[in-house]
């Protein structure tokens, strides 16, 4: 109650905060002109419809009775970019923290960024949402994330404006608008911005990257991705499964951006092209080759509290920070190094050499994707940008790490007596890996919290670096302006002379609401347009006004467990970041009144971008049946599926959480040692699958990545037709209960057993239901994929109970 009653207070004040503001401040309220910049364009602008598409072509010349006695004809002509329109090579890694990179003074060799970086410029004000969907939707639209809908990630959507993880059509894309100037356009990677239930073959199509505005797409519908085991599409069609035993989804993306722009110049070399490119690194889970773990063997035995010493001390060295920034202390409910016993510090020390190989290698990777783009004709008229996370670095992993990350999401804290039996597989086919908290928080040194800490630059504040060959001749230089990932669309739009467009495939867009910084491509001492931002995460809030920032934090990232909060007993914090560039010193209690005027306002900017009402819930919000999100299967107590099903995706697959349910499978066996997968949903971190292996019925119930219930007949199935059936009784009682397995062939059962517990919110991250074969990674590691049914499947069934 007393939330509804601050709300309205807040809103009904707009009126008088305008009385009592400064004038800065009061030109700040009304944002829809605090950002318009009145400097001239970095480079010359031209002029682009505003309404898109073009009209279609009509001849405008004279017609006759015959082409004899007619005008001579004239045919439209492709759109052409404006003059001078540069390429755009746009990455965007992902999970990656300000500390993180050796270009900002952290741990991680990034050999490619130092050298893009003394080419260009480095921005060491840039910020994020602190949550991967949010940032990227900003990122292509130039709208804040709530504008756009993307309040959260689409695996926790809810049904108010800011939360639907459906975008807008009235917030089109940078690649729908630079497509229809003259672009060519591609995407490559990662897309986690096409909501849940629109990614099967079922589709609808037009919130899929191709239907955002981009010619070619190949990548992963989904938050992160196995690397070893990808489930991958081109276009719309899934790729099938790499047969090459050292493959990597890193050393892939970046064979297929390399391949998609030297095509694209040699077909049309006059034609400017726009390549996203997203790996989907450094997020969980953390894989690389071994070679590139082995390079930093012992290199993080002193821990993450000299880890944060050493980073902080480069980066004074490089500049990236002030000399007078202050180390800020280690977040609350993060463990002291040493007061870790041996083996913890042995296991998190390899945690760490793991996450630096995989960080140095997609850097080594990106470095491909650059160096080939160089070598293309126009390098010199291409522009680089190089962002180093879509948030700070991620905390999921919890205190003790993890080995399974979809733990995280169930709501379960992983023990590090468990995961240290697993110290050598790291990194490696088997295990869904993650680094514990503490080294989140010291690869976003100097700064305090995380990923998803919206209110705290650990969370929000991420390197950008950009380079531009033609235009900037500051190489090596600094910025710091204030800046944000909405601010990247307006400033594309400046350099290339394209008009951000009004109306965009027949409907009317809203404002870009970020501001072009491209004067600081040629200015370094150019002002900062962005004289107000707010921030809001979970509950996680912030508001930045003119050198001040107030901060709120409201649930440690690593605690997946939300249910109780009291929002109006929330404590506010007031940092003076021209002063303070670390957040380090408090300054709430010298000034209450500027810390008021922040609070109102974050209200004021909050109702006007629809980031209310605010929702703190966390793990049950990634169960779609719970929280009632669009779905092809909601209602539906029979599903039956024919071979060729492979590749759905988990929020199309059937929900057997928490509930009774059985899988009916009517095959057909070549002779006694049939093989393969007969029905699976789910992989290494999570699922079940039903099999033969020579012949013999099995079915396995992953909990987690942590136990395989097997259930295994004695005898190997005679050839012939058999209807196959496992049948699961829930025990009931709350969610992720136990509950009695049966397995019968033709009516007799041939195994049977218990579970004594079910996975409760979410059964699988990335994958979903496969029949005849297993696509991506094994739900247990007996066979060897993709484990192709060698004899008939007639039909599976399943029935929801």
């Amino acid at each position: 109650m007393r939330t509804r009653m601050i709300l309205p207070a807040a809103l009904t004040a707009v009126g008088a905060l305008l009385g009592w503001l400064t004038a800065s401040e009061r030109v700040s309220v009304t944002r829809a002109e605090d950002n318009k910049a009145d400097t001239p364009p970095a480079v010359p602008t031209g002029s682009t419809p505003t309404i898109l598409p073009r009209p279609d072509f009509h001849f405008k010349g004279s017609v006759g009775r015959t082409y004899l006695d007619s005008d001579k004809a004239q045919f439209p002509q492709p759109v052409q970019a404006p003059k001078g329109a540069p390429n755009i090579v746009l990455i965007l890694l992902d999970d990656a923290g300000f500390g993180q990179f050796s270009t900002f003074g952290g741990g991680i060799p990034s050999p490619t960024m130092d050298k893009l970086a003394a080419e260009g410029l480095r921005y060491n004000r840039f910020h994020t949402t602190a949550l991967c969907s949010p940032t990227r939707a900003a990122l292509i639209t130039g709208r804040n994330h709530h504008s756009a809908a993307f309040g959260v990630i689409t695996e926790t959507a809810t049904g108010y404006d800011g939360y639907t993880c459906i975008l807008p059509k009235s917030c089109g894309t940078v690649g729908e608008v630079l497509r229809q100037n003259g672009y060519n356009t591609a995407w490559v990677g990662k897309n986690h911005n096409t909501p849940p239930w629109d990614t099967s073959d079922a589709g609808p199509f037009d919130r899929w990257a191709n239907g955002l505005g981009f010619d070619y797409f190949y990548g992963f519908n989904a938050g992160d991705m196995n690397h070893w085991n990808p489930v991958l599409y081109e276009n719309r069609n899934l790729v099938p499964a790499s047969t090459d035993p050292n493959y990597h989804m890193t050393e892939d993306l970046a064979d297929k951006s390399i391949a998609w722009a030297r095509k694209m110049k040699s077909i049309a070399p006059d034609k400017p092209f726009f390549l996203y490119v997203a790996p989907g690194a450094t997020h969980a889970p953390h894989h690389a080759p071994k070679e590139w773990i082995e390079k930093f063997k012992g290199k993080f035995d002193g821990g993450w509290d000299k880890y944060r010493e050493e980073t902080f001390a480069r980066q004074k060295k490089l500049g990236v920070v002030p000399e007078s920034t202050k180390l800020t202390e280690r977040s609350h409910g993060l463990p002291a190094w040493d007061g870790l016993n041996a083996d913890q510090k042995k296991l998190y020390a390899r945690m760490m050499e793991v996450f630096c190989g995989y960080g140095a290698h997609v850097d080594h990777h990106m470095g491909r994707v650059i160096d080939a783009v160089k070598q293309l004709p126009g390098a010199d008229n291409t522009l680089f940008v190089y962002i180093a996370g879509d948030n700070g670095s991620s905390a999921e992993g919890g205190i003790e790490g993890s080995l399974c990350e979809n733990m995280f999401f169930n709501g379960f804290p992983e023990k590090w007596q468990d995961n240290i039996k697993a110290i050598d597989e790291l990194g490696g086919p088997k295990h869904f890996n993650h680094f514990p908290s503490s080294w989140a928080h010291a690869m976003d040194t100097p700064f305090q919290w995380t990923k998803q800490v919206a209110s705290h630059f650990g969370g929000t504040r991420n390197p950008m670096i950009v380079s531009w060959p033609a235009k900037i001749k500051d190489k090596g230089g600094l910025r710091s302006q204030f800046t944000h990932t909405i601010d990247i669309v307006p400033t594309l739009y400046e350099v290339c002379g394209i008009t951000a467009p009004r109306a965009l495939n027949g409907i009317e867009q809203k404002p870009i609401e970020g501001t072009s910084f491209a004067i600081t491509f040629t200015d370094g001492k150019a002002p900062e347009h962005r004289k107000t931002q707010y921030f809001e995460l979970g509950v996680n809030r912030g508001i930045y006004q003119d050198g001040w920032m107030a901060s709120a934090r409201s649930f440690e990232p690593w605690n997946p467990n939300r249910d109780k909060f009291d929002l109006d007993k929330q404590k506010w914090e007031l940092y003076n970041i021209n002063e303070d560039f670390s957040q380090a010193n408090d300054l709430a209690a010298k000034n209450p009144e500027r810390l008021r005027q922040l609070q109102d306002l974050w209200w004021v900017e909050a109702s006007k971008y629809n980031v209310l009402p605010l929702d703190w819930r966390a793990a049950i919000r990634m169960n779609a049946e719970a929280m009632g999100r669009p779905s092809l299967i909601r209602g539906r107590k029979s599903m039956t599926y024919y071979p060729g099903t492979i590749g759905l995706p988990d929020a199309a697959s059937p929900p057997m959480t928490n509930k009774s349910w059985t899988i009916t499978a009517e095959i057909e066996a070549t002779d006694d040692k049939t093989n393969g997968m007969i029905v699976t949903h789910g992989g290494l971190e999570g699922g079940y699958g039903l099999y033969l292996r020579d012949g013999v019925p099995t079915f396995v119930y992953n909990f987690l990545g942590t136990e395989r219930k097997t259930f295994a007949a004695k005898d190997a199935l005679p050839k012939g037709k058999t209807k196959l059936v496992v049948d699961f009784k829930y025990d009931g009682g709350g969610m992720g209960k136990g509950g009695a397995i049966t397995v019968t062939a033709n009516g007799k059962a041939i195994a049977e057993g218990r579970l004594e517990k079910t996975i409760p919110i979410q059964m699988s991250l990335g994958e979903g239901l496969d029949i005849g074969m297993d696509v991506g990674s094994p739900v247990d590691f007996t066979y060897k994929l993709p484990f192709k049914f060698t004899g008939t499947i007639e039909k599976v069934t399943v029935d929801l109970k």
